[in-house]
Order: C-alpha cells, then sequence, then structure tokens
C-alpha cells in the first residue's frame, strides 16, 4: 500500500523516474508468473511475442501489468479465463488483459480509474484499497499512454494499455500482433 501510494504520489508532483527501454513483453511475463500466487485456479493465456520495446521506468510498468492481472483474478470467480497479450500496433505498443468474468457494471464504469473506487458489492476484494485502476492510468499516462475499459469479446472485462514503441523498436513487431496465444494453467 506504501508502495502505490508512493507511485501516485511521484505521479501527481509530476516527478519522473528517468526513462530508458523496456521490453514490455518480458515485463508482462515476468508480472504473470508474480501475479500466479493470487490466481486461484484461473486459467492464463498468454500472447507475448517477441521483444516489444517502450520507453519507460521498468518497475513502474510491472506494476501497471501486475495490477491488471489481479484485478481479473481477484473480480471474478475461479476458473474464470484470463488473458494477458502485448503486440504492437501501428506506432503503439498494446497490453490488454482481458477476462470472462461478470465484466463492469455501466455504473461502475465512469469512475472505474479513480482513486478508491472499488466494484460495489464486490465481497472477494477484501481490504483491497481501491487503488490499483487509478495507478494503472497514472503509469499508463506517465509513459504517454492510456488506457481503456471495454467489453471482452465473449463477455467479460477488457483492459487496453495503450503506450508509445520506443524509437528503438525494429519493423518486426509493426503491425498488430496481438492474437496468438500460448496456455498456462
Amino acid at each position: 500500500l506504501v508502495a502505490d501510494l508512493l507511485l501516485l504520489a511521484r505521479a501527481d508532483a509530476g516527478r519522473e523516474s528517468p526513462h530508458e527501454p523496456v521490453d514490455l513483453a518480458a515485463v508482462a511475463r515476468e508480472a504473470a508468473g508474480e501475479a500466479g500466487v493470487v490466481a486461484s485456479d484461473h486459467p492464463l493465456s498468454l500472447d507475448l511475442p517477441g521483444p516489444v520495446t517502450v520507453e519507460g521506468v521498468r518497475d513502474d510498468l510491472h506494476r501497471m501489468t501486475l495490477n491488471l492481472l489481479e484485478n481479473a483474478y481477484l473480480h471474478t470467480p475461479a476458473g474464470t479465463p484470463v488473458t494477458l497479450a502485448v503486440g504492437a500496433d501501428g506506432g503503439a505498443a498494446v497490453l490488454e488483459v482481458a477476462d470472462r468474468g461478470p465484466g463492469v457494471p455501466a455504473q461502475n464504469r465512469e469512475r472505474i480509474f479513480e482513486r478508491f473506487a472499488r466494484g460495489g458489492g464486490d465481497s472477494s476484494v477484501g481490504s483491497r484499497s481501491g487503488l490499483g485502476l487509478s495507478i494503472v492510468r497514472a503509469v499508463a499516462e506517465g509513459h504517454g499512454g492510456s488506457v481503456s475499459l471495454d467489453d471482452a469479446e465473449g463477455g467479460g472485462a477488457r483492459f487496453v494499455v495503450r503506450l508509445p514503441l520506443s524509437g528503438a523498436q525494429t519493423s518486426t513487431t509493426t503491425g498488430s500482433t496481438i492474437g496468438r496465444r500460448l496456455s498456462r494453467s
């Protein structure tokens, strides 16, 4: 909680850590491994092709990805499939976390990225702080990007983070590379 509050305080103050080239696919793979502790038997599909490089702060990007995965695990019943994908679309790196759970009610969508906002009536969150998605937004915006919430194909929630690709990005990852799935359960 303290680390989350410090991250948000740095974002509020406009204090940025130095950005360096970071492979977003590698960060996502590490976060998926770490999030497995709270997975509650959620099958996870990974679509993490070759390197997708952004200019950023590795620890903050890791926290952002971990928060999205934990959010999917904590707000869906055990056994609900979750997908983590990273790819490139034009000049943007795209990180997507989607689940087949109940989705986000329309009345909660307006404020889901606000601090301390939590899903109404969801008893699975326990003592969660309600900071996870506000951190996701702060990290995305601090890296020159954005985050959006959509309905997942087949039902559920789909969070999409778009970040500018690094100038060092090779042309092998241009175009849409999200689509292939590798399963891990």
